[in-house]
């Protein structure tokens, strides 16, 4: 089953674009992601239209983060991505007509709404400020410095 991972990289980048002293190329996120640039700029696209990043184009040009880290939640971040699914599981819908489908994807319904609702609560109980605290926990905790983070550590 294939996962949809798209939070996570953006929270990445987003993480990493904090601490940055100038714009990410969309070159640049698509490696840290492990993607496409034009992935990258597709996804970031939402995340400018919400106001969470700004671009400019040309010779040092690329990708800022443009809201406080402090005031921005995970849920809104999710939202701004699109609100990829929490839960890979479905439900049947080859027969809408039949009532045992009907009562099984009613109840099937009430618990996906209910993860779903619970996911978001926890995402927005938590800031990019705090994650990015987190972060900076883990890399004192090792004896590092921004300049020794690497992918590979």
């Amino acid at each position: 089953m294939k996962r949809d991972s798209k939070l996570s990289g953006i929270l990445h980048v987003l993480l990493h674009m904090l601490f940055m002293r100038r714009p990410a190329t969309s070159e640049e996120l698509g490696a840290m992601m492990g993607t496409n640039p034009v992935v990258v700029r597709r996804v970031m696209g939402g995340l400018r239209e919400a106001g969470f990043v700004t671009a400019a184009r040309g010779p040092g040009g690329g990708w800022t983060v443009a809201c406080d880290p402090a005031a921005t939640t995970l849920a809104d971040i999710y939202r701004a991505v699109g609100e990829p699914s929490a839960i890979a599981l479905g439900h049947r819908t080859e027969m809408p007509g039949c009532l045992v489908e009907q009562a099984v994807n009613a109840r099937l319904d009430a618990a996906f709404a209910e993860m779903a609702a619970v996911f978001e609560q926890h995402l927005a109980g938590v800031t990019l400020a705090a994650l990015s605290d987190d972060f900076n926990r883990r890399l004192a905790e090792r004896g590092a410095s921004l300049e020794d983070q690497t992918h590979a550590s």
